[in-house]
């Protein structure tokens, strides 16, 4: 990991700049009237009760839109909100609000230091349902944006609460994670080099997850698949959550690493309750993703108010690497619902 974490350090300001169109926020869209976030910036450390004790969990608000309201939801398990830093020049001139959040155990919120009461899906759902009820989000606003892990969340969250949501955004999560394993070693291992497979095969057999020749091993995997430059290249948001994830909460719910999934997720699979979700929804693929687009793809078909956004460019963090694509197509998705139109 040290060896991993100086490589990004000597490059994270490499990736260039995207040139945009000039846009101007609806004029209300910083009046902060009322909100009692307003002396911290749109901060808040939000309480969280369990079964196992009280804790509390990092919000920030961005912008103001009372008919529109996204929670961002991170991957991981363990990563954190800062990847989604990028939306800060998207999302803004559009009118649309959102909420950077940490999950428990994550960067800003509590990191209890035994995590596995903590680690299942159910406890999570409540989280994020306790998180909008504190937030005051409802029906009539509510968007649910969930990435890798957070997508599974989202999925999870919709299927037990669709009452509560206006929108939902699958991003770069496949409904199956056997699915996404079989994916994984029927398409993406035998591109790789067969011997560093073996090696890297080998290490995770040893538990040698913390071992720098795995790090070194699956830096070729991650540059294909995570997210299209070299390391050295990769955005300072990205860099920033990649070394914190807290491993206590990443290792055994997903495994070692994004080359499939072995942990508690392993045999995950709602691809059957799709159809269920009744709000508007996106769901969002990349061509060159560790998720199968054309799963995802035909998601977005099962679900009934389902739309696809594919990113030909794109790979698991294609908000970086297809970021007109994937940022423009999202936003046009929101403005979409908050005009009442689904398709």
């Amino acid at each position: 990991m040290r060896r991993l974490v100086t490589l990004l350090l000597a490059g994270c300001l490499a990736l260039p700049v995207l040139a945009t169109q000039p846009q101007t926020p609806p004029s209300n869209y910083f009046d902060s009237t009322g909100r009692s976030d307003v002396w911290t910036g749109g901060s808040r450390m939000i309480p969280i009760h369990t079964p196992s004790g009280d804790f509390r969990v990092w919000t920030k608000r961005v912008g103001n839109n009372p008919k529109l309201k996204v929670l961002l939801l991170h991957g991981g398990p363990g990563a954190d909100h800062q990847y989604f830093e990028a939306m800060d020049s998207f999302l803004p001139a559009a009118g649309i609000e959102y909420y950077y959040y940490d999950q428990l155990g994550s960067t800003n919120s509590d990191q209890p230091a035994d995590m596995t009461p903590f680690l299942s899906i159910e406890h999570y759902v409540e989280e994020v349902e306790q998180v909008r009820q504190a937030l005051g989000l409802d029906k009539d606003n509510f968007c649910l944006l969930g990435h890798s892990w957070g997508g599974i969340l989202a999925m999870e969250y919709a299927l037990k609460y669709p009452q509560h949501l206006k929108c939902l955004v699958i991003s770069n999560m496949m409904s199956s994670i056997p699915a996404y394993n079989a994916y994984a070693h029927k398409v993406l291992m035998p591109q790789m080099d067969p011997a560093a497979l073996r090696e890297i095969l080998a290490l995770e057999a040893a538990k040698k997850f913390d071992d720098p020749r795995y790090e070194e091993l699956l830096t070729p995997f991650y540059e294909a698949h995570a997210l299209r430059r070299p390391m050295v290249q990769w955005p300072d948001p990205v860099l920033r959550s990649f070394m914190r994830i807290n491993k206590k909460v990443y290792v055994p719910m997903q495994g070692p690493s994004e080359m499939g999934a072995s942990g508690i997720l392993e045999h995950w699979d709602r691809t059957a309750d799709l159809h269920r979700i009744g709000v508007p929804t996106l769901v969002i693929g990349a061509k060159y993703d560790t998720m199968d687009p054309a799963w995802m793809e035909k998601m977005a078909g099962l679900i009934p108010h389902g739309r696809y956004l594919y990113c030909p460019n794109g790979s698991h963090w294609a908000m970086y690497d297809d970021q007109a694509t994937y940022m423009h197509g999202l936003v046009d998705f929101l403005l979409d619902v908050e005009h009442g139109s689904t398709h």
